[in-house]
């Protein structure tokens, strides 16, 4: 995992929006744990979670503002909702694998063949924060709490794989958290994260407008719009999937 500016962060990734995991089919809620208040830079604007209990919470909060931090052009993941948008994903049918093969055999296989571990999603995540909150536990310091590098190096020795998390590959995890953590990043606020649009606002994106007739004429010019979500009504104002648990 390299430490980058979150703008080479987007260059690399390239200025496209994501498509939440679930955004094909509903999400259902989950039964509800622990709460977890997470540690947000707005206290107005924490999320209830459901999925993650407190210890996991905790761990997310602190990893995902890692993987995509605040920089001088606005916040990181952590002030974008995204472990958010993660408890509602892990929370919903997606995370309960509504739409995955679950009959085996559980053999490791190539890396073309994709997934092939007999968790859900939901309970590679519950699984795998199980390990690494023990790891912790036993260091007497939990993630949180290790400075940016600290951090930083744990997360590096996650990504470099090896280390079994309960039977779940360290590499298969850091990548689906990684990979969860764009999409929530830069997908519609709809689902829970890029909270107040600002993935769309800081690589120019104009969102989910539903025509561009008064912009056919102007040939050669740089589209210029206010973002917009699905779920906004006439008034602006943003409806949150009501199928998926927690709020904004």
């Amino acid at each position: 995992m390299q430490r980058f500016s979150r703008r080479k962060f987007v260059a690399t990734i390239g200025a496209a929006t994501v498509a939440p995991a679930s955004a094909l089919y509903p999400a259902q809620a989950a039964a509800p744990q622990q709460m977890a208040p997470p540690v947000s830079p707005a206290e107005s604007a924490k999320p209830v979670y459901l999925f993650f209990n407190l210890a996991e919470a905790a761990f997310i909060d602190s990893a995902c503002e890692r993987l995509i931090p605040a920089d001088e052009s606005g916040p990181g993941a952590l002030g974008a909702g995204v472990p958010n948008y993660l408890d509602k994903q892990l929370g919903g049918a997606w995370g309960s694998g509504e739409r995955l093969y679950r009959s085996g055999p559980w053999k490791a296989g190539s890396p073309s063949q994709g997934y092939q571990l007999p968790f859900t999603p939901a309970e590679l995540f519950h699984v795998a924060l199980r390990a690494i909150n023990r790891h912790f536990e036993t260091q007497g310091a939990a993630f949180g709490t290790l400075s940016a590098e600290g951090q930083d190096t744990y997360l590096k020795t996650l990504e470099a794989g090896g280390a079994d998390l309960d039977g779940v590959p360290s590499a298969v995890f850091f990548d689906m958290l990684l990979r969860m953590t764009v999409e929530g990043f830069f997908s519609d606020p709809v689902y829970g994260g890029n909270r107040d649009m600002v993935a769309w606002r800081m690589i120019g994106f104009p969102g989910a407008y539903a025509d561009y007739y008064e912009a056919i004429d102007r040939h050669g010019e740089k589209f210029v719009r206010e973002p917009m979500s699905i779920g906004e009504d006439a008034r602006r104002h943003l409806h949150v999937d009501p199928n998926i648990p927690a709020s904004l």
